[in-house]
């Protein structure tokens, strides 16, 4: 399964972080009204262990905030310097309401 996010390529979308591997990245949180919306960028990460990070996340009470039927997230695998870079960039085009920089 597989999702362009920007001009990247995602793994997912996953409704259950257990499909995220434990590897560096960035992990997108996806909201949807319903299964026939599309998706929209809730919140854009990044971190050593993506699986870790969205299983425990601190922001997770906005992203549920947001009034979407349906939550998921992606996953762009990518080393330390890479993950930064790309967060940087999605949170500039999508501006997603939950978290900063």
């Amino acid at each position: 399964m597989s999702i362009n996010i920007g001009s990247y390529h995602a793994e997912g979308p996953f409704g259950n972080e257990n499909n995220l591997e434990a590897r560096s990245g960035v992990y997108v949180i996806l909201g949807r009204r319903s299964a026939a919306s599309t998706w929209s960028v809730v919140d854009v990460g990044e971190s050593q262990n993506i699986r870790e990070r969205v299983s425990n996340h601190n922001r997770a009470p906005c992203w549920r905030g947001q009034g979407h039927a349906e939550l998921s997230v992606a996953a762009i695998y990518a080393d330390a310097h890479n993950r930064s870079l790309i967060e940087r960039q999605l949170r500039e085009q999508f501006n997603p309401p939950c978290g900063l920089i």
